[in-house]
């Protein structure tokens, strides 16, 4: 097929791919509403002048509840899945995660804090509780990273293995602190804690939104400037310093980005996995290597994915919602079996 068919073809049907999800995403849940309803009152939320007091219900749920809420699905799908293609490109590794830097268990420890340290502190007031934990969880991640990339500097040099087990190691750490938050938590405590190691898109608002959806902006507008950076480093970073790449420069910028998004991601809905590990991989089978074209289909890939597994995680229990981060690993676990064992074979 001609490459340049490819991708164009590949996009359209991603674009469509995420269009359904959006859809299915604002129309189904515990109140499913008709899809010609959910499209007008869709317009209706964004200032459409549609009559009709049959669509006021409607407008109201998809307003108040499903929008924030599909917008942080489809912001964090993104995120994850551009924290991913970096990661592996940082890396070298098709198998690798952005978890691999300790953004994920740094922000899993920083949220860990917060929750158990306002209930040792008899209760954080309503008002700014899932502010703190956003933030505080965001910290967490930042300066795990921060730790990792510093570990693994020497003489202004950036070893990526060494990262790589500082990493690990940190990681590790992190997840023994939080189990020993884990044991001393309280009943109510600790099924906090233990549904947002889950993660979940429930409780989305607006005013939660804006920062993630800055951050993923800013993460999906700077890492395709990295594009060819990133192709370079496929041949070695020797080569790439040949090619005229700052080495050095681009591997801080590809760590503290992957922080940042991931970090972002994980402050706003808990812990998700296998969105940054599973969506890169698929798609890099599907185009191949060539970051140009493998960042922007992840970005689609990822925020699709999400939204029909958060699709999955409402209607599955309804009206009880699911662990959206049960439903990704349940996906994306076998899923990436398959891919290792499609590829061995």
């Amino acid at each position: 097929m001609n490459p340049v068919v490819l991708p164009r073809s590949l996009f359209i049907a991603l674009g469509l791919l995420l269009a359904l999800a959006l859809l299915f995403s604002l129309a189904l849940g515990p109140v499913s509403l008709p899809w010609l309803d959910t499209l007008k009152a869709t317009l209706r939320v964004f200032g459409a002048p549609l009559g009709g007091a049959e669509l006021d219900q409607a407008e109201l749920i998809i307003g108040q509840i499903r929008m924030p809420r599909t917008l942080l699905g489809l912001a964090v799908g993104a995120v994850l899945a551009l924290s991913g293609v970096a990661m592996q490109g940082l890396f070298r590794n098709p198998l690798a995660d952005p978890g691999l830097v300790g953004v994920s268990s740094g922000a899993a420890l920083g949220a860990a804090m917060a929750i158990v340290g306002g209930a040792w502190l008899g209760g954080l007031p309503d008002a700014i509780a899932p502010y703190l934990l956003s933030a505080c969880a965001f910290a967490g991640g930042l300066v795990v990273t921060a730790l990792v990339y510093r570990l693994g500097s020497r003489n202004g040099q950036t070893s990526v293995s060494t990262m790589l087990l500082a990493g690990i190691a940190l990681t590790a750490l992190a997840g023994a602190v939080i189990g020993l938050f884990t044991y001393l938590a309280d009943d109510a405590t600790l099924r906090t804690l233990t549904f947002w190691n889950l993660g979940s898109l429930n409780g989305a608002s607006y005013s939660r939104l804006w920062p993630l959806l800055v951050v993923t902006l800013a993460v999906g507008l700077w890492l395709p400037k990295r594009a060819k950076a990133l192709n370079a480093l496929l041949l070695g970073e020797s080569e790439a310093r040949h090619l005229g790449f700052e080495v050095e420069r681009v591997k801080r910028e590809l760590v503290f980005c992957t922080a940042l998004g991931v970090g972002a991601a994980v402050a706003a809905a808990g812990m998700i996995g296998f969105i940054g590990l599973v969506v890169p991989h698929l798609v890099r089978l599907l185009v191949g290597p060539d970051h140009r074209v493998l960042l922007p289909a992840s970005a689609l890939a990822g925020a699709a994915l999400l939204l029909f597994a958060d699709v999955l995680a409402r209607m599955v229990l309804a009206p009880a919602e699911l662990p959206i981060g049960i439903v990704t690993a349940l996906i994306g676990a076998p899923f990436f079996l398959y891919l290792l064992l499609r590829g061995r074979a």
